[in-house]
Order: C-alpha cells, then sequence, then structure tokens
C-alpha cells in the first residue's frame, strides 16, 4: 500500500470523523479540516494522538495551501437545522469551498471527492433516483441554499475535470446515520432516538407515510473510499445510500422498540419542500465500485442507540 497524504474538509463532523478514522487505519497521513460550525472536537479527540494526524481549524471560503495527494471535501453543514441557521453560509461553503478545494487540487495535482447529496434530486418525480435525473429543485425555497449549493459544487467539479483537467469525484450522499451524529441536528433519526432515550414524545411530521432511506456510515465510508480509487475516466456522480425504504412511522415505532422507550408518537404539519420519497437507485455503485451497502438497519441503529445513551446520560 501507497502511503498517502489526505486532506479532510469537514473532517471533525460526523461523516468527516469516520473517514479520517478510517484512513488512519490503512496507514495513510490525515490532514483534517474544519472550523467547527457543526463539526465537534470530541469526534476526532481519540484521533489526536496518532502522528498521522493533524487537526487544521480553516474556513474553507478562504483559500488553504497544502501539499496532498487526494482531497475529500465534506465541509458543509448537512442537516436542515444548521444549514437553514445562515443560508448565505452555507451556498458560500459549497460553492466558494469547492471552488478553493478544486483550486488546491489543480495546483497540487491531487485527486479530489465531492460529497454531495440527494437534495440534489429535490423532490424527485422519479423513484427510485439514479444518477441520471435531473431533479426536481425549488431554486429559491428553505432548503435552496443547501441544494442549490450542492448542484453548484457538481458543476465545478465537472468543469475543473473537462477544463482543467483536475481528477474529480463526486458522490451523492443519501440519508445517513451512525454514532457520532449531533443530537440537535434536527435529522429524523437522532431526533427519534434523544426523544425516546428521554421517553418525550417523538414527533412525526405529517403523516409519517414520507418514505427515506438509511445507510450506516461504515457503508459509507466504503463507498467514498472506492469511489476515490476508481480511475481517473469515471468522474460522474454515483449514490451511495441504502435502497431499502422505510416510512418514517415505521421508524419510530422501531426506535420505540430498541429503547424500551415509554414515548408516544404526535404528529406535526410537514415542513415545506420536505421530500415525499427517496431511494437511491445503486445499479451505478454496484457495477462501478462493486459496493452495497451491508449493514443492517436494526443493528446500526443499536451501535447508534448506545451512542446517545453515553451521551445524554
Amino acid at each position: 500500500m501507497v502511503k498517502k497524504r489526505i486532506l479532510v474538509t469537514g473532517g471533525a463532523g460526523f461523516v468527516g470523523s469516520h473517514l479520517c478514522e478510517r484512513l488512519l487505519s490503512e496507514g495513510h497521513e490525515v490532514y483534517c479540516l474544519d472550523n467547527f460550525f457543526t463539526g465537534q472536537k470530541q469526534n476526532i479527540l481519540h484521533l489526536m494522538s496518532n502522528p498521522y494526524f493533524e487537526l487544521i481549524r480553516h474556513d474553507v471560503i478562504n483559500p488553504y495551501l497544502i501539499e496532498v495527494d487526494e482531497i475529500y471535501n465534506l465541509a458543509c453543514p448537512a442537516s436542515p437545522v444548521h444549514y437553514q441557521y445562515n443560508p448565505i453560509k452555507t451556498i458560500k461553503t459549497s460553492v466558494m469551498g469547492a471552488i478553493n478545494m478544486l483550486g488546491l487540487a489543480k495546483r497540487v495535482n491531487a485527486k479530489i471527492l465531492q460529497a454531495s447529496t440527494s437534495e440534489v434530486y429535490g423532490n424527485p418525480l422519479v423513484h427510485p433516483q439514479p444518477e441520471s435525473y435531473w431533479g426536481n429543485v425549488n431554486p429559491i425555497g428553505e432548503r435552496s441554499c443547501y441544494d442549490e449549493g450542492k448542484r453548484a459544487a457538481e458543476t465545478l467539479f465537472r468543469d475543473y475535470n473537462s477544463q482543467n483537467n483536475v481528477e474529480t469525484k463526486i458522490v451523492r450522499i443519501f440519508n445517513t446515520y451512525g454514532p457520532r451524529m449531533h443530537p440537535n441536528d434536527g435529522r429524523v433519526v437522532s431526533n427519534f432516538i434523544v426523544q425516546a432515550l428521554k421517553n418525550e414524545d417523538i414527533t412525526v411530521y405529517g403523516k409519517g407515510d414520507q418514505t427515506r432511506s438509511f445507510q450506516f456510515v461504515d457503508d459509507l465510508v466504503e463507498g467514498m473510499i472506492r469511489t476515490m480509487n476508481t480511475d481517473a475516466s469515471f468522474t460522474n456522480p454515483v449514490n451511495i445510500g441504502n435502497p431499502v425504504e422505510f416510512k418514517i412511522i415505521e421508524l419510530a415505532e422501531k426506535v420505540i422498540k430498541l429503547t424500551n422507550s415509554k414515548s408516544k408518537i404526535i404528529y406535526k404539519d410537514l415542513p415545506s419542500d420536505d421530500p415525499m420519497m427517496r431511494k437511491p437507485d445503486i445499479s451505478l455503485a454496484k457495477q462501478a465500485l462493486d459496493w452495497e451497502p451491508k449493514v443492517n438497519l436494526d443493528d446500526g441503529l443499536e451501535q447508534t442507540i448506545s451512542f446517545f445513551k453515553a451521551l445524554i446520560k
């Protein structure tokens, strides 16, 4: 194995910290860059003693110079609560962050991977969503700072590849959960688990019949690394997600059961632009990466519940 120098932006975040951990375990030198807007030091504390791990406090909105072989660009708030808190900052992070990291990749001849999102499909009119689907996105809605920011970042990656010969990769990440999720990020898995562990009412929006597919963070990290390791001709976006679909109400009932909670389910109005369906077509990932998720929902939820139990004692 060749020891590589790898930069992970957003490396102290939920997904970023797991990626840093995995890359270190494979023997690489890892530079974790984060401005701690949503990333947390406790996510990477256990890595700080590793001599091949370095933490850099920096915001990708500003250029950064470093000699590396690969860049994983994960920097951006990824939950509605956080990305709607400062929408201008969110879209600047996606667009200017992509420009700065692509500029760095061009300068040092590094491979670069963009952590995109299933949100680029908006409220989809095609189900499940293949990479060829262009999406159904509201450009002026509450979620558009994130949705359109990520869509613009994909455009930039495509253009830097064709115009400047930068070796680019794009993964479209579908709902992901696991240990180190932020307890207040407003995502459905963390919301339900925290509410259940506190025996509080579990909040379901709408009737709970909207569907999501949930992948465990270890499966996502595996998919990202496999995408980065593809040859230079593989530049098109690839869906990384779990195609097994669950209704939100089913998830709520499952979490109550696994936590032995006394929580009751209550219903609230559906937020605007909230997609009713979200399910990846992972044919491309299976064919090009030999990848598909391995961790089933019950096993993944148990690991996530254990993490939150320790957190909210």
